[in-house]
């Protein structure tokens, strides 16, 4: 029996043995990475991993912790690619760790003193035996190699080309950046852009790059040229981009990689809030265009705002789902925005999948601007943020309630109302609704989408005119058109709003650190490059208090293009402590049924711990970064002011399990399994919101 028996047993067990490689292999090639920005080509966040569950999220611990050496935000959706993480720090350093333990393994710096904009990750490609990793810092496209980290020398002109490249002469001089993955589709990389808000913005055109060579493959153009579609939805001349530039795409892309249609949402044009030197209803700015992924090609677009002149950018990429509707199953395309709204289309047709109504909007008071009559609100799914703020809404909890009754009072209302020289209301604000995190989604059509209910006041008025700037120094000179609107004329900042006081800064930074940060800009700053040779000097001489203001004279290098009238400032609607003037929540997490358009819940993300304290019930915080969710049944997320992790059960929404990180997440978490073990990491920068530095990644797995 025995001679019969153990060749048996050892027959079993090489069998067994065999049958979990054969499954492990499997796993490896679909299953257990984070290949792409946003979990895949589909941005929908979602992993099939089930090792982490509801069962047992409780028990999970930190696995491990990655100092970069270098604080600051960080937004990175970090990529896992066979068993390596690759992410980027603070200043745009790329490095590449190992994924089961975080230790190093390269870490590349482009520049000499690092990048000041944030970098939401990089993108990874692979045919044969070469991989590489490509990514973006200040106007340039690298292509790394994967294993060393070392610029493929081959790429372009030693291992870079220019993201001017497809944009035309104008580009040349103006402020262009990349902070989002590039969408990959065969051996094209298509890159978002990020540009100036104002007049002086460069040409959004989308662009797609051989990944092997770094040539120019084909362009869009999003403000169309002559004889091309929606051409005449602008002045004749506005396409030589010298007054008006952008609608580009800044928040990413997703594709369809089975028919090769490529989704682009893109933002409002420069500048964003007035439009009186563009007439029309501005195609192909805030829209969703399906493109040829090969040739760029228009397969269809959809305008979900038009003329826009609030600053209404779609923040986040599409979502690729399968949904069933009326016994159909619809292959389909769903793009959140700031507003609130969820807008469903067929991804072949461009049908919307629920109907979408225009309506009528209120007219400008600016006599200059020719406002658009309508917009379209889609029926369904209903929104997931207010729109609406009545009195009853304002915060009762503040001591200040009726100071912010006054101002309410006096303020205009409306989610379209266009800005005009009294102040108005705008609900969801400039940063959402949905931020640049964007949403995910299960395979079963169920949406998860965090969003900001912060309400912010903006008006405009008349541009100050070359007589009434005379009697300013040219520093002032300078610091009055450009820097303004967000620091202040006493340069004490709006810190509460986002914009840190200049009052001093010489004290704080370096000559030449704030020199680099005029032209490079830095967060969510724009960098100013019109603003050059003599006009530095003054503007630096001015913010550091040193000018000589009495042999100065006006600068008579060529000025940009001229708008008669300015953006006021990025104000949130707080009270006195900087608490916002509605009433919670101020941040909450939806999950939307896209099949039936109804929202399955609806919960509070975050909270402000010293409100809490006194009785108060969670508030919500306002978020910066997605959800993660698995078929492990859970949602992970970060992102809330309170710099707290948390998970919850996708289906009803109860909290599962949290704990604090090391500095606040405001990025998209990553999750995915080595050696057998599932891991979830984020980055943890901190910084934003008033919130303390961070320099680290930190990943979560069962003990």
């Amino acid at each position: 029996m025995k001679k019969i028996f153990l060749p048996a047993i050892v027959l079993m067990a090489v069998l067994l043995v065999s049958a979990r490689l054969t499954i492990n292999d499997k796993k490896k090639s679909s299953d257990i990475d984070w290949p792409e920005y946003l979990g895949g080509s589909d941005r929908n966040h979602y992993s099939t991993l089930t090792q982490i569950n509801t069962s047992n999220v409780g028990q999970i611990t930190k696995a491990w912790e990655y100092h970069s050496l270098d604080s600051g935000q960080v937004q990175c959706n970090p990529i896992i690619v066979n068993g390596t993480l690759y992410g980027v720090t603070a200043t745009n350093q790329v490095f590449a760790l190992d994924a089961a333990t975080g230790k190093e393994k390269w870490k590349f710096k482009a520049g000499k003193g690092g990048g000041l904009n944030t970098n939401r990750g990089v993108t990874y490609w692979t045919s044969g035996s070469e991989s590489r990793i490509l990514y973006a810092y200040e106007s340039w496209l690298y292509a790394l190699d994967a294993n060393s980290g070392k610029p493929i020398k081959s790429f372009g002109a030693d291992g870079r080309v220019s993201l001017k490249k497809g944009l035309g002469e104008t580009a040349k001089d103006k402020f262009v950046i990349s902070n989002t993955p590039g969408t990959l589709f065969e051996d094209l990389i298509m890159m978002p852009l990020r540009l100036s808000e104002g007049p002086d913005a460069a040409p959004g055109n989308i662009q797609a790059f051989n990944v092997r060579t770094g040539e120019l493959a084909w362009v869009f153009h999003t403000i169309p040229h002559p004889g091309e579609f929606g051409y005449d939805t602008w002045p004749k001349d506005v396409y030589k981009n010298t007054e008006v530039g952008a609608a580009n795409n800044w928040s990413g892309m997703a594709v369809d990689k089975k028919r090769g249609i490529l989704f682009v949402p893109t933002g409002s044009a420069g500048f964003d809030f007035y439009g009186g030197n563009r007439a029309g209803q501005n195609l192909f700015a805030n829209s969703l265009l399906a493109l040829n992924a090969r040739t760029g090609k228009r397969m269809w677009h959809f305008q979900l705002v038009h003329h826009d002149i609030w600053d209404r950018d779609i923040p986040a990429p599409p979502n690729l789902v399968t949904i069933k509707k009326d016994g159909k199953t619809i292959d389909a395309v769903a793009q959140v925005t700031k507003a609130g709204f969820v807008y469903i289309f067929d991804r072949v047709t461009g049908k919307p999948v629920y109907p979408i109504n225009e309506i009528k909007v209120p007219k400008s008071d600016i006599p200059e601007e020719k406002s658009w009559p309508t917009q379209p609100v889609p029926s369904m799914p209903k929104p997931y943020a207010r729109t609406t703020f009545t009195e009853s809404d304002i915060n009762p909890h503040s001591a200040d309630r009726d100071s912010l009754l006054a101002v309410y009072r006096k303020a205009n209302k409306g989610m379209f109302h266009p800005f005009g020289k009294t102040p108005a209301i705008i609900l969801p604000g400039f940063d959402g609704g949905a931020e640049w995190g964007g949403a995910a989604v299960d395979p079963s059509g169920i949406m998860y989408v965090n969003a900001n209910e912060m309400p912010w006041i903006a008006s405009l008025s008349p541009t100050p005119k070359d007589d009434e700037l005379s009697n300013l120094s040219p520093g002032q000179r300078v610091y009055t058109l450009n820097c303004v609107v967000c620091h202040g004329p006493e340069r004490k900042g709006n810190p509460r709003s986002g914009y840190p006081s200049l009052v001093d800064i010489g004290q704080r930074r370096e000559r030449d650190y704030v020199s680099k940060l005029i032209t490079s800009g830095k967060g969510m700053m724009p960098g100013f490059t019109s603003i050059t040779g003599t006009e530095k000097q003054a503007l630096i001489a001015f913010l550091f208090g040193d000018e000589k203001v009495e042999v100065s004279s006006a600068d008579k290098e060529e000025k940009g293009p001229f708008v008669p009238y300015k953006f006021n400032g990025y104000n949130k609607f707080l009270d006195s402590k900087g608490y916002p003037a509605i009433s919670p929540p101020w941040g909450t997490l939806t999950a939307i049924d896209l099949n039936t358009g109804k929202h399955v819940w609806q919960k509070t993300l975050g909270e402000f711990k010293e409100l809490t304290a006194k009785g108060i019930a969670p508030t919500g915080t306002e978020n910066y970064g997605g959800p993660v969710i698995t078929a492990g049944g859970l949602l992970f997320i970060a992102a809330t002011k309170d710099g707290m992790f948390r998970a919850f059960d996708k289906k009803t929404g109860k909290l599962l399990w949290q704990t604090e990180l090391p500095a606040a997440g405001f990025a998209t978490p990553s999750t995915y399994e080595v050696n057998g073990k599932q891991y979830i990491v984020v980055a943890c920068g901190g910084t934003k919101l008033g919130t303390k530095k961070g320099d680290s990644y930190v990943a979560f797995a069962l003990p």
